[in-house]
This record gives structure tokens, sequence and C-alpha cells, in this order.
């Protein structure tokens, strides 16, 4: 008898976007899907900045639930938002072909630069990365969905606010004018999704793992290595990414302290066949050349 694949997603717009994406293409393959829709506490608790709430996988801890106790079979996920370490019983079924990883600026009206403004962002890695090239610029907290982001923005006094280019062009929220911020260093896989299933779901894995991109895979795996070797279980402004260019991935990471004074950067490329534990040599060495304190720093300060 075939069985029905009970897709768990967050219930915004974006979220039920990346669902259904992997409930077509599994669909197309033959299977038999429903999607089941929840909220998770990071969607109900907007009062505070992500990195306040001090839980783990904060928007896929309710959807890590579900699956352990047979509620829904796999989970979709932005890949930047899953915690580097899983829960036991849960494993990495599938990454999907990754949109852009850019980040990029949205302004209410001409942005000047060069003189003082405030700009908008739930995000420690881009309010880091924004001081440490614009000092004198004020960066203000900014939660929600894309959806009610774009809204603040639009509603504030803020010049601007920064977010992911591949979450706003998948709702076509994308606007006419945006700036791409190709010096800021994206999040450890940004703009990939993921599929989580149970480990001993052989049916579920199955059928997920015919939507794997091997590419986008590799990538992934190498940024979410770097951020798993330097964080340590805190959160921090941290940049990862890994492009392939013929036979190589070429690869870049930084750390950032929470002011954006301090930034240590490494650019390395190393040969396809020779992936696995690169990111965690890249960490390494950013960790033995002034990371460890910029590391202890940031969970005095968290």
């Amino acid at each position: 008898m075939k069985k029905v694949i009970r897709i768990g997603t967050r219930d915004s717009e974006l979220a039920l976007w990346q669902a259904e994406t992997v409930q077509n293409g599994l669909e197309q393959l033959g299977y038999s899907t429903e999607l089941v829709a929840v909220k998770s506490t990071g969607d109900l608790q907007l009062d505070q900045p992500l990195y306040e709430l001090g839980i783990t996988g904060i928007f896929t801890k309710t959807l890590d639930v579900a699956m352990l106790n047979g509620t829904v079979d796999i989970a979709v996920h932005s890949m930047k938002d899953v915690p580097t370490l899983l829960p036991e019983g849960i494993v990495q079924s599938a990454v999907l072909p990754r949109a852009s990883s850019d980040d990029i600026l949205v302004s209410n009206s001409e942005f000047k630069y060069d003189e003082p403004c405030t700009i908008a962002t739930g995000s420690l890695r881009r309010k880091a990365q924004w001081l440490h090239r614009y000092p004198h610029h004020k960066v203000v907290g900014l939660r929600g969905n894309v959806n009610s982001r774009l809204k603040k923005l639009e509603d504030s006094g803020w010049q601007g606010a920064i977010f992911a280019k591949a979450g706003l062009e998948r709702i076509n929220l994308l606007p006419k004018h945006y700036t791409t911020l190709e010096w800021m260093i994206p999040a450890p896989a940004q703009g990939a999704m993921v599929i989580a299933a149970l480990e001993n779901d052989a049916y579920a894995l199955e059928a997920t793992q015919k939507l794997n991109d091997l590419n986008s895979e590799v990538c992934t795996h190498m940024e979410r290595e770097f951020l798993k070797t330097l964080e340590g279980g805190c959160t921090a402004p941290i940049g990862a990414i890994a492009q392939i260019i013929n036979d190589k991935i070429q690869f870049k990471g930084a750390l950032f302290s929470l002011d954006g004074v301090t930034k240590l950067e490494i650019e390395k490329s190393v040969s396809i066949n020779e992936f696995e534990d690169f990111g965690k040599k890249c960490a390494l060495e950013i960790l033995e050349n002034g990371g460890k304190e910029v590391m202890e720093s940031i969970r005095t300060k968290l």
C-alpha cells in the first residue's frame, strides 16, 4: 500500500512555498503527500531578538517534535535556520538546488552611505558586518516573517533593512529597487532548502533523497561544518560561503565581534574530492588566530 508522506512546515508564506516545492517534487515522482503546518516559538514570540530567546533551532524545534511523535514524516526548512547538530533519530535527507545566497538592502529612499542612518535586521551576522563597514550607522532589531518585516520597514523612519534575496524572490516580493550586498558574507547555507526525516523511515528517506542536489549538499556541508566548529552552541556573527568553480571549491568564511570592530576572515580553495573536513580546518585556523578570544567575548555578552 502506498504511504502518504506528511510534510511538516511552518505556516508562513515563505515556509509554505518551500514545503509546496518539495510536495510538487515528490508528487512528480509518483508519491502521495499531505502538508501539515505548525507555528514555531520563533514565529509566535516576536518581541525579542532571536539570540535572546536562548533556544537552539527555534524555528525547527516544533517540527522536530512533530516528527519524533509521529505527527509528520518529514520537515522542510530554510537550511540556515537548522542547528548543525540534529536531534537523535532525525537526519538530513536532501538539500534542494540552492537559490541565491545574497543579502540585499531594501531602502525607503535613495540611500546615502556617508550620512548617519538607521538600518534594521534581526541577524547578529548582518549587524556586525554592517557596523564593520559603516560604524557611523545605527542598527536596530527587526523580527517577523518576510511580509511583516517589509511592512515594518515601509511604516518606519529607517533608511533601510537587510533581507535574504532568495526569500523575497521565492514569494514574489523582491522590490524593483534594492542593492545586492556583494561584500556581505552570507549565513552558512543561506538560500538552500533542506529536508529532514526520521533515520528509521526508509520509505521517506528513499523518496526525499531523489530530490537531493549534490553540489548544494557539498557546499552547505562545508559551510555548516565551519559554523559548527566555531560556534560550540553559541550564537555568533559567522558567515560562510562555498562555491564550486570547475573542479575546485572556493570557500570564504568569517567571524566578527558583536560590535563589528573585529573581523577574522579566511579564503581558500580545495579540490572537490577533498571537501570533507575542509570547513572544520578553516574554522580551526580562525580559532587559532584570534577566534577563541572573539568567541569567548561573544559568550560573555549573550
